[in-house]
This record gives C-alpha cells, sequence and structure tokens, in this order.
C-alpha cells in the first residue's frame, strides 16, 4: 500500500474545514468568501477547530465526558503546534501520529501565518470554562471571557489577515468583544436552556429583571431597559474596533468589514425587533448577506476600476 501524501492529506483536511464552515458558519462563511483562497482556508481551519470546541461545551453529554474530550483536543491542539514548527526532535509529519482533520489543517495554517500557539489555548481555556462557570458577577468577569472566546479568535484573523501596526491587535480585540457581545444577546434564550446566563447578574439586578424572568421570556421595562443598556455597549465596542480596517492587508478589508457589518446589524435587529430575542433567533437573510457581500465587493473593485482608467 502506497504512503499517504501529506500534501493531500494537508488538501483533504482543509476541505473538511470548509464543509463545516458552509454546514455551521451561517453569518460568517459568506464574508470568508470574499477572502483570497490561502487566507480562506486559514480561516476555515480556525473556524473548524473553535467549531468542535463549541459543540462539546454544547453538547448534553455529561460533564465527565466532556472533560475528557478537552483534554484529548487540547492534546491535539499541543501536537498540532509540534507539527507547525518542524516537529519533535526531527520527526516528520510522514511519521506523525495521525491527526483529526481540523488539527491537519490548523498546524499547516499555524505555520504559514506564524500563530502564536497560545491564542487558541486562550479560545480552548474560555470554552471549557462554561463546564464550571454558568454567571458572571460583573461586565469585568464578562469582559474577561469574551477576551479569551472571541478577541483570542480576532487575534488569529488578523495573524492570517496581515498586519504591520501593533495598535491593530487592540482593535482587533475590541471586535472580538463586539462580536461576542452581540452573540451573548442574540443567544440568550438557548443560553439560558443549557442554565448559562451571561448578562451580568449585577446588572441585572440594577434593572430589576430576575433569572425567573429570563427563564420564562418576559419582556417587559425592565428588561428592555436592561438590553438598550447592553446593545448600547455591544455598540460602543464596534466604534472602538473601526480603526482596524485600515490596518490589514487590502486584500482581507472586505472580510473584516464583512463581518463588521453582519453582526453591527444583527445587533441593530435585535434593536429594531423591541429585544424580543425570544420568540426565534434573530439573523441575516440571505437577501440581506448577498447585499452586504455585494455592496463590499463593489466598494473594493472601485479603486481598483480608477487605476485601470487612469492607465489606459
Amino acid at each position: 500500500m502506497a504512503a499517504s501524501d501529506p500534501d493531500r492529506d494537508i488538501w483533504r483536511a482543509y476541505d473538511y474545514c470548509q464543509r463545516v464552515a458552509r454546514a455551521r458558519a451561517r453569518n460568517f462563511y459568506y464574508v470568508i468568501r470574499m477572502l483570497p483562497r490561502p487566507k480562506r482556508r486559514a480561516i476555515y481551519a480556525t473556524y473548524a477547530v473553535c467549531r468542535l470546541w463549541d459543540d462539546i461545551a454544547d453538547d448534553d453529554m455529561p460533564s465527565d465526558r466532556k472533560r475528557a474530550l478537552f483534554v484529548e483536543t487540547r492534546r491535539s491542539l499541543a501536537s498540532a503546534f509540534v507539527e507547525a514548527s518542524g516537529g519533535a526532535n526531527g520527526r516528520s509529519s510522514r511519521q506523525a501520529p495521525r491527526q483529526p482533520p481540523e488539527f491537519v489543517a490548523l498546524s499547516d495554517t499555524a505555520r504559514a501565518y506564524n500563530i502564536p500557539s497560545q491564542y487558541f489555548e486562550a479560545v480552548l481555556d474560555g470554552v471549557e470554562s462554561d463546564l464550571a462557570t454558568s454567571r458572571y458577577a460583573n461586565f469585568a468577569e464578562l469582559r474577561d471571557y469574551c477576551r479569551k472566546v472571541a478577541s483570542a479568535v480576532g487575534l488569529i484573523c488578523i495573524s492570517i489577515f496581515g498586519y504591520e501596526e501593533p495598535s491593530a491587535e487592540r482593535y482587533a480585540e475590541d471586535m472580538g468583544i463586539a462580536l461576542q457581545l452581540t452573540n451573548v444577546l442574540r443567544d440568550i434564550k438557548e443560553d439560558a436552556e443549557r442554565d448559562r446566563i451571561y448578562i451580568p447578574q449585577d446588572e441585572m439586578a440594577e434593572f430589576g429583571y430576575g433569572e425567573d424572568d429570563l427563564a420564562r421570556g418576559v419582556i417587559n421595562d425592565s428588561f428592555k431597559a436592561l438590553m438598550a443598556f447592553q446593545v448600547e455597549r455591544a455598540r460602543s465596542y464596534y466604534e472602538r474596533s473601526r480603526p482596524l480596517f485600515d490596518l490589514v492587508e487590502p486584500e482581507a478589508r472586505a472580510c473584516l468589514r464583512g463581518l463588521h457589518t453582519a453582526y453591527g446589524g444583527i445587533l441593530e435587529r435585535i434593536e429594531r425587533n423591541g429585544y424580543d430575542v425570544f420568540s426565534r433567533r434573530i439573523g441575516l437573510s440571505g437577501r440581506e448577506k448577498f447585499a452586504i457581500a455585494a455592496r463590499l465587493w463593489i466598494d473594493g473593485m472601485m479603486p481598483a476600476m480608477g487605476l485601470f482608467r487612469r492607465g489606459s
């Protein structure tokens, strides 16, 4: 039997990651498509690994089984970065134990874009913390969680997008918090069904809205005031992150703007719907996603068209 071709294995791994993103990414997949192929594949790999961790945390399996799976996937992550650095003691990728496809692709991505392992370790730490933490006393605690599960992803993404100015890292962290706060507000109902409440406890008390109200899906003046406060906080992080657009490589800017516009649109829709996040999961329609993508594509093409005309 012929030996496995490492290059072919890597291509198959990336194809698997793309299928995961296409099936699961929803608002994320269509903006990834704006990237050039190498960067697009790297984002697919990142998404597939993070999706795997989210699925473990959200599954109905016993907690002991989840912890065992997190131990296993932590080993896979460590092995992926050993391979990304050239292997341990000269071990080639051909000699390495077979890895799950997400981690085969991740290893290649980490090597190609020089992504630090601690970014992925932070995401894994944050996701795994959902097994032990289901309430956040204040925003400082919630912000720390967001920095792990979302800001670290932002740092991974800009490593792939390409940047030179160190300030890009701060703006990527802010954008990660903005996106995660949007997810928190959109997913209040399904998180509560898993006995997780990410809205800070002190703020719920301040606005007079209790956990029993949330469990029953009560939408009253207290809830609307609480949600308006949360929306404005998320919006402030979107505004803080705007300078990031001009700090990544030009070929990645449309993707970044697409993410910003899509998730900001979800936030606006929550507001327009009177903060009703209980009746249905709020998202963008296929037509709205296409409109965003088309507008960003046209905006990206206009400078190139202008240069072509000047050179003709």
